[in-house]
C-alpha cells in the first residue's frame, strides 16, 4: 500500500540518548558507573516515568532501596540534560525533507512529559512536524499496541499506510501488530534507503 503518513521515534533517532553521560563527574569509574545503571537507576526504572509515574515518586522508590545512593538516584533527573548530548543532523535533515515535500509527518515516543517538553526547547526540530504522542502524557508506552493505536486515531492516520520509524526492535515489531509498516532505524543512508523501498522519494 502507499505510504501515506510517517511517523518517528525520537530517541537515538533524531537525537542521541546516553544515560551515562549524566554520571561522568559524579561516579568517575566507568564499572561503577555500568553497575548503577544496570542495578539502580535502570532502564526499566526509567521506563515507568516513560510510563507517566512522577520523579519524585520514582525517585522515592529507589531510595527506600538504595538510601546511600540518594544523591546518585537524584542526580539522573538533574543531568538529564547531558544525557541527550546532541541532535543526529542527517536525520533530522531527512525529517525536515520529508516535511517540506508534503508528507504528513508525525512523532511517537517514549518519553516523560517534563523531560520531553525541554527536549523541544533545546531542539525546535520537535515542535517541526503536525504533531507528537509523548507516552508520559497518555500513560502508555511502545511497545504496547495501545499506544499505536491512541496515536492513529488521534492523527487520523489509515494504519495500513503509516510507516513507523524506531531504533528498537520491539517497538518496531509493536507497530507491525498494530497494522502499520515499520522499519528499524540504523543510520541515516540506511533510512534513505529504506523510504525508497517504500517509494517514497523527496
Amino acid at each position: 500500500m502507499t505510504i501515506k503518513h510517517i511517523v518517528f521515534d525520537i530517541g537515538k533517532v533524531l537525537i542521541h540518548y546516553d544515560p551515562e553521560l549524566g554520571y561522568h563527574d559524579i561516579i568517575p569509574d566507568p564499572a561503577e558507573r555500568r553497575w548503577f545503571l544496570d542495578n539502580v537507576c535502570t532502564h526499566a526504572w526509567n521506563m515507568e516515568q516513560d510510563r507517566g509515574r512522577s520523579w519524585s515518586d520514582a525517585e522515592a522508590v529507589l531510595i527506600a532501596q538504595h538510601p546511600t545512593r540518594e544523591r546518585e538516584i537524584r542526580a539522573f533527573r538533574q543531568n538529564w540534560h547531558r544525557m541527550v548530548s546532541h541532535a543526529y543532523e542527517d536525520s533530522v535533515q531527512i525529517l525536515r525533507a520529508l516535511i517540506a515535500s508534503g508528507i504528513d509527518v508525525t512523532m511517537l515516543t517514549n518519553f516523560a512529559s517534563d523531560t520531553f517538553r525541554e527536549a523541544q526547547k533545546r531542539y525546535p526540530f520537535l515542535c517541526e512536524s503536525r504533531g507528537v504522542t509523548v507516552s508520559g502524557d497518555v500513560c502508555m508506552i511502545k511497545p504496547d499496541v495501545d499506544i499505536y493505536h491512541h496515536h492513529a486515531a488521534r492523527f487520523a492516520l489509515e494504519p495500513a499506510a503509516t510507516l513507523f520509524i524506531d531504533d528498537t526492535t520491539a517497538n518496531v515489531e509493536g507497530a507491525r501488530a498494530a497494522g502499520w509498516q515499520a522499519v528499524q532505524f540504523i543510520d541515516a543512508p540506511r533510512l534513505v534507503s529504506d523510504l525508497r523501498q517504500h517509494g517514497i522519494v523527496f
